[in-house]
């Protein structure tokens, strides 16, 4: 027996033929018929047959001699029969998509054996109308002339969305050769603001005090509401959020590593639009967000991209030959730095003497050897009156463009890197807990799967843990979507998880601000919180 039921399953039913002596209607039939096929785990459950699938059942449930497989779909304690079939399908394709600000990423599953058929990713085309939440946020409020209503700007977003999703869709269907309109259910993770323009809800109040969202846990829907083409009655499930910051994509998360179900305290960080945090065990659970993501992602660095191919993930100062070397994602001549190369880069500089405990460039220091200033002399330059250092020489660079960081950059690392650390003092301080009383930190995404954690621990960003603490945890919003889909009691798993969780707002907590100015300095102003890294004070 199959330990969980997807959202979308088969049964084989077999009923017994009509005749003068029991004259019990076609659907009646097969609904009497159904509770001894059924799994056990969702016996008990009502069943019941849309009227606008009624029809279609009732005349193939007879065509098939009254023997064949009912699709079901789960809906929380209701089974939804909207197909049957005189044979038993190969497949039974759902979607499950983690709906990024910049980039989709989606998986298209078999509900029948659990496999992946095919994933991938697409630009999400609302980057052209905003490259950040709150620009998309105003722009959802704009109204356009003649009389137009307060919702253009809304619907545009919406249609962006959902334009992005249908074309991943087909390239997705066009893989694993499968017809869109035969994918049976969706799940969606994201961001509260995302989730909010893909339902074509007001996202005004997220960004505004008491920052208040219009849904945190959107109850189901059919796909074709929203204008996403898959089977005309297959549902889309949202995972729930917690707060305007705190989003479907982290409950994800916590899903996805079963924090809620651990005895031990662990902790989970998502870097990606914003940095969210949750901390707790199988009794409680606590969270918070921040804007610690943007500088690392690539949405403040001049020279910053997301983690993909041409991104330099990797940096390294030979202290004794004075030379730099560097990695790219998939070895593509470099692009721009992601938030590994730059956590990797302002670490080795601040090692090499290069950058100073304020997050400033120097050029020149006692104890400086001939080779150090000739490195220095050949890296640290000036473009347009302002200080960069050279990563990489445009002949090297995919764009014949110089991969540079500058003293802005370094600015808004810095404020990113003391932000990060002001979150998790804040989270922990709030149930009075050391770091060293975690068990793990689960680092998630891109950010988890690239970053070198004692380069983040040098800079301040990370505690100062032993290493084998940071597990990386890969895409853990898609994760949790997946398991939505292929696990029948995962979506209220979700549920039960954001009812748990305590959210604190950072927007108005006062221990974060002064955190966060304490941390705004390599490591921090107090170098007793982080006795590996070296102080050159």
């Amino acid at each position: 027996m199959l330990k969980t039921i997807p959202v979308v399953f088969l049964v084989r039913v077999e009923a017994t033929v009509p005749s003068l002596h029991d004259n019990t209607a076609d659907l009646d039939r097969l609904k009497a018929a159904l509770p001894d096929s059924l799994p056990e785990q969702v016996r008990g459950s009502l069943i019941h047959i849309p009227f606008a699938c009624a029809g279609r059942i009732a005349t193939s449930f007879r065509g098939t001699g009254f023997i064949g497989y009912a699709l079901f779909q789960y809906e929380q304690q209701r089974l939804v029969l909207v197909d049957f079939f005189a044979r038993a399908p190969e497949i039974l394709p759902v979607l499950a998509l983690d709906l990024g600000s910049t980039h989709l990423e989606a998986s298209l599953l078999d509900c029948l054996s659990g496999k992946t058929l095919a994933r991938n990713t697409a630009l999400n085309r609302q980057v052209q109308h905003g490259a950040d939440i709150l620009t998309r946020i105003h722009f959802a409020e704009r109204k356009e002339g003649g009389g137009a209503s307060e919702e253009d700007g809304l619907a545009v977003l919406q249609e962006a969305v959902i334009a992005s999703i249908n074309d991943l869709l087909r390239e997705l269907c066009r893989e694993a050769q499968v017809r869109p309109e035969d994918v049976l259910a969706m799940a969606v993770s994201g961001n509260t603001t995302m989730v909010h323009l893909l339902l074509g809800l007001s996202p005004r109040h997220i960004c505004r005090e008491p920052y208040i969202p219009l849904v945190n846990a959107p109850d189901p829907f059919l796909s074709r509401e929203i204008g996403v083409t898959l089977h005309k009655h297959a549902t889309v499930r949202v995972l729930p959020g917690k707060g305007s910051y705190f989003g479907g994509d982290l409950i994800s998360g916590i899903l996805a590593t079963g924090l809620d179900q651990h005895e031990e305290t662990r902790m989970l960080i998502d870097v990606g639009t914003n940095a969210e945090v949750v901390m707790g065990n199988n009794e409680w659970l606590i969270a918070c967000a921040g804007a610690a993501g943007p500088a690392l992602e690539g949405g403040v660095a001049r020279m910053g991209m997301r983690a993909g191919a041409g991104a330099v993930e990797h940096v390294a100062i030979d202290q004794e030959s004075w030379q730099l070397t560097w990695r790219c994602i998939g070895d593509a001549p470099p692009v721009g730095l992601c938030g590994s190369g730059l956590i990797d880069l302002v670490a080795e500089l601040y090692l090499a003497g290069i950058v100073d405990l304020r997050g400033k460039f120097q050029a020149e220091f006692p104890g400086q050897s001939a080779e150090h200033k000739r490195f220095v002399a050949e890296r640290l330059t000036e473009v347009d009156g302002e200080q960069v250092f050279l990563v990489v020489a445009a002949g090297e660079a995919r764009n014949k463009e110089p991969v540079m960081l500058s003293q802005l950059d370094l600015d808004a690392m810095m404020r990113s890197k003391a932000a990060m650390y002001a979150i998790l003092v804040t989270l922990t301080g709030q149930v009075g807990l050391e770091f060293s009383e975690l068990d793990q930190i689960a680092v998630a995404g891109a950010f988890g799967k690239h970053i070198d954690p004692q380069q983040a621990i040098t800079l301040g960003m990370l505690p100062d843990l032993p290493l084998d603490v940071f597990q990386p945890v890969g895409n853990s919003s898609l994760c949790g979507a997946e398991m939505v889909l292929l696990d029948h009691k995962a979506f209220e798993q979700s549920q039960e998880i954001a009812r748990k969780i305590t959210y604190i707002e950072l927007n108005v907590n006062q221990e974060f601000m002064i955190r966060f100015s304490g941390s705004r300095f390599i490591p921090h102003t107090d170098p007793g919180l982080f006795p590996s890294v070296p102080s050159f004070r």
